[in-house]
C-alpha cells in the first residue's frame, strides 16, 4: 500500500515552497487565487503518489473529491463553526471563502496530471515495446 517515490516526492516539495511563496507574497486577484488551487491539487496528487501504490486514477478522484470536500466546507464556513476563522494558517491552508471557479481551478490541475500520467505511460510502454523488439530480432539473428 506505501510506496515511497522520490520525484514525486520531489515535485510535492517544490509546489509545496511554491505554495508557500504565493501565499505569503503574493497578493493579486488571479495567481493566489486561482493558479494557487490548480497547484494545490498538483501538490496533492504529487504527494499521494510519491507514498501510495494506487492508481493514477484512484489518487486523482481522492484528490479531486478532497478538494471539493474542502471547498464544500468553505461554503458552509467552516472555519467560524470552528471558532477558527481568525486563523491565518486556517484561512491559508482551509481556504475561507467558497468560488466556483475554484471547483474548475482544482479539476484543470487534476486534468493536467492525468494527463502528464497518460503521457508517461506512452512514453514508457514504447519503450518497453522497444526493448522487446529489439530483444526478439536478437533472438531471431542468434537461432
Amino acid at each position: 500500500m506505501i510506496r515511497i517515490r522520490k520525484h514525486y516526492l520531489l515535485a510535492a516539495s517544490l509546489l509545496f515552497l511554491l505554495e508557500v511563496f504565493i501565499a505569503l507574497y503574493i497578493h493579486d486577484k488571479i495567481i493566489r487565487p486561482y493558479a494557487g488551487d490548480f497547484l494545490a491539487t498538483i501538490f496533492l496528487y504529487c504527494l499521494a503518489r510519491g507514498m501510495l501504490t494506487a492508481a493514477p486514477g484512484k489518487v486523482a478522484l481522492g484528490v479531486l473529491l478532497t478538494a471539493y470536500l474542502i471547498e464544500t466546507l468553505q461554503y458552509v464556513h467552516l472555519l467560524s463553526w470552528l471558532g477558527w476563522q481568525h486563523s491565518r494558517v486556517a484561512r491559508i491552508v482551509l481556504g475561507s471563502q467558497f468560488e466556483w471557479v475554484d471547483l474548475l481551478a482544482y479539476t484543470l490541475g487534476i486534468g493536467l496530471m492525468l494527463g502528464l500520467e497518460a503521457g508517461l505511460s506512452s512514453i514508457r510502454l514504447g519503450k518497453v515495446a522497444t526493448a522487446r523488439a529489439i530483444a526478439l530480432a536478437k533472438n531471431a539473428n542468434a537461432g
